[in-house]
């Protein structure tokens, strides 16, 4: 599948894009100098040796069989590029496959999203492209280095998951903020309430991501209990929670549609 693949990363220096590059990095996927990255400067800064640094998107889309574009989705319409003959892989939010292709050259276009999480391999990224069976397994290999992956139906679905997903710790770390905010404000130090959220967090997170029941079922079995944990949950329910999440969304939806532009 990647075996013998040359992959690069335009924009790899970027927040997104050195996630991206350490999570493949980690992997072990690619063999040793198969990792190229582009940026303006052309400076390698923390990455290692390893790793083909360049300042010119040209010459590395010449030494790559796949391109990964994690620039910033305004700064596209200036990248001169020509990728032609490449699979490319595009990370940027709001940028159709229409466009990836009309800019980049390239028949063979995949839009993605992941998220920061790449790096520790914990990020979720859902992709589509219209690709052959080659190109689907070499695509879901380099993704799932990243963490998790799914082949979606359609870009919309790339967009809903632009704002759900890609944004880590973004929407979960406001619900954090929101609970810790609650306990400060009833007499608990702030250095207290921190605590015990971020462990409630972690220890949330560990049991919806390796367990069997989905968030849902977390919340029924609670409600089902009735204890302590069913009052607060049903008092959310009623006063609207599901509606105030979808409006968040909403927007970030709208705003992830509206960047490149």
């Amino acid at each position: 599948m990647t075996q013998g693949l040359a992959v690069g990363v335009i924009g790899g220096t970027g927040m997104l894009g050195r996630s991206l590059v350490a999570g493949l990095l980690d992997s072990g996927l690619l063999r040793s100098g198969a990792l190229w990255v582009a940026n303006r400067s052309g400076t390698r800064g923390a990455l290692p040796e390893e790793v083909r640094v360049t300042a010119d998107a040209q010459e590395l889309v010449a030494g790559c069989d796949v391109v990964i574009l994690s620039i910033p989705p305004a700064q596209f319409g200036a990248l001169d590029l020509d990728a032609s003959g490449r699979l490319v892989i595009s990370v940027m939010a709001g940028v159709s496959l229409a466009r990836l292709a009309e800019r980049s050259g390239a028949s063979r276009v995949v839009r993605a999203m992941s998220s920061p999480a790449a790096a520790r391999g914990l990020a979720f990224s859902p992709w589509c492209g219209a690709i052959g069976d080659a190109d689907r397994a070499r695509v879901t290999a380099l993704l799932a280095a990243w963490g998790k992956t799914a082949e979606v139906a359609d870009e919309s679905q790339i967009e809903l998951f632009t704002a759900m997903t890609g944004p880590v710790p973004g929407f979960v770390a406001q619900f954090a903020a929101c609970m810790a905010e609650f306990a400060t404000r009833r007499g608990i130090s702030p250095s207290v309430a921190d605590m015990a959220v971020r462990q409630l967090f972690l220890s949330a997170g560990e049991m919806m991501a390796q367990g069997a029941a989905s968030p849902q079922d977390h919340v029924q079995e609670m409600v089902d209990y009735a204890g302590t944990t069913a009052e607060g949950l049903l008092a959310m329910q009623a006063a609207g929670v599901q509606r105030v999440v979808d409006i968040g969304l909403d927007a970030a939806v709208a705003r992830t549609r509206k960047i490149a532009g």
